[in-house]
């Protein structure tokens, strides 16, 4: 089979971490947008591989699990998808319990912080959308936020209160990359730099991260992705040809009101890339 044939959603979330949707639902949405091959990366949790997986089987899908992993790199997060990983690989359940620890602190933390801004009861707000309190996110307070009327939009949120550098922003020490790239490939899985184009990094960092996610062993980039502009589709087509890098492809869906496609609905990777999912068809 012709890999770049293959439509493939490879960066989905429900919720299990910071989606709307459950992930039977998430999978649905993705055979309706014709997705023939899927994976559901919840942020650093493996919760819902089981049901997105029989999900998929139901709905006539191949089905790829995978994880987000929140990274701390040069003082700022980045995220590392991984793909075709072991959901009960110790060393990977394990690394992923470890940076779960702490998300309450700062989101108590968080919710000071848009108090003094005016923004009375935002922990507790964001807590109602919440399945799993371990995880509760920056998400979570800009559904809460927009739910009563401090911004119009998830987007606004983050533009105004909830981005690095923003008054409500609070900083987490996330793993390091070189953990979680030993968690990744201990499980069997790929490594992939999910949706660079989001990260603020000079030309020189950016050298710097791509140069050491190589040498420890990172695969793919992310290049069609629903958090990249079509300008940017074309600049990390180019990354991923300079470093070698397979391409992955990804909605990063969260819900039908986050503002970005619906899975299954990107454009196609360029033809002369290599697309990260060719080895598992």
């Amino acid at each position: 089979m012709n890999p770049h044939s293959v439509n493939a959603d490879l960066h989905c979330h429900s919720t299990v971490s910071d989606g709307t949707l459950s992930p039977e639902e998430v999978a649905a949405l993705a055979k309706a947008g014709k997705v023939g091959l899927w994976a559901l990366t919840d942020h650093d949790e493996l919760g819902g591989q089981a049901r997105a997986a029989a999900a998929a089987q139901a709905q006539g899908m191949r089905y790829v699990s995978g994880v987000e992993i929140s990274v701390t790199w040069a003082n700022r997060t980045v995220h590392v998808v991984g793909l075709a990983v072991d959901p009960g690989h110790p060393i990977l359940v394990d690394g992923l319990a470890s940076i779960r620890t702490g998300r309450q602190a700062r989101a108590r933390t968080m919710g000071d912080k848009l108090a003094a801004l005016g923004i009375q009861g935002a922990y507790e707000g964001a807590l109602r959308f919440v399945s799993n309190p371990d995880l509760i996110s920056r998400t979570h307070f800009a559904r809460y936020l927009v739910e009563c009327g401090a911004a119009c939009s998830t987007q606004d949120v983050f533009k105004r209160f909830l981005a690095e550098g923003k008054p409500g922003y609070v900083a987490h020490r996330w793993a390091a990359l070189g953990d979680a790239m030993e968690w990744i490939r201990a499980s069997g899985g790929t490594a992939v730099i999910a949706h660079p184009g989001r990260y603020q990094y000079t030309d020189l960092e950016f050298s710097a991260l791509f140069d050491e996610f190589r040498a420890r062993g990172g695969e793919a980039i992310e290049v069609i992705t629903g958090s990249h502009t079509p300008d940017q589709f074309v600049e990390y087509a180019d990354v991923a040809r300079h470093y070698g890098f397979r391409a992955s492809r990804g909605s990063d869906f969260h819900g039908l009101d986050d503002g970005r496609h619906m899975p299954g609905t990107l454009p196609d990777l360029p033809t002369d890339l290599v697309p990260v999912w060719t080895d598992w068809l």
